[in-house]
């Protein structure tokens, strides 16, 4: 099992945050722009945790080489159920450089937009911050 999904599933935010690279890129499924830094990505995995309800991995998968990894996860987002993946890529220290995300359907990636948005303030605050 990949750290990442063990500090998740333990909802551990210090075990996850420093699992993240310096200087690693987040591509939000909802945003146009991936964000760059710890920092950001930190705070945006924190608001994600506040707003997926019922969050499960239910599938992992890795490459042979050890550095990229999918982990397939279920949630609900405003009373909408949601699938998704997230993309993981480490570095070689084994810190997470690339991190993206995809969800579908589409009704459940709006419910998740607004209530990501609805957080967009705080993840501000919380990287300016850090």
């Amino acid at each position: 099992m990949h750290p990442f999904r063990t500090a998740v599933e333990n909802r551990d935010e210090a075990a996850i945050e420093a699992l993240l690279a310096e200087n690693v890129v987040f591509t939000s499924p909802v945003a146009f722009k991936p964000y760059q830094g710890k920092a950001v990505t930190a705070a945006i995995l924190r608001a994600v945790t506040r707003v997926l309800e019922d969050f499960t991995y239910v599938r992992e998968i890795a490459d042979p080489g050890g550095r990229d990894h999918a982990l397939v996860f279920t949630a609900t987002v405003g009373g909408r159920q949601i699938q998704g993946c997230d993309f993981l890529r480490c570095d070689e220290e084994g810190k997470i450089d690339d991190f993206m995300v995809m969800v579908r359907p589409l009704s459940a990636v709006t419910a998740l937009s607004e209530a990501m948005g609805a957080q967009f303030d705080r993840i501000a605050r919380e990287a300016a911050g850090a």
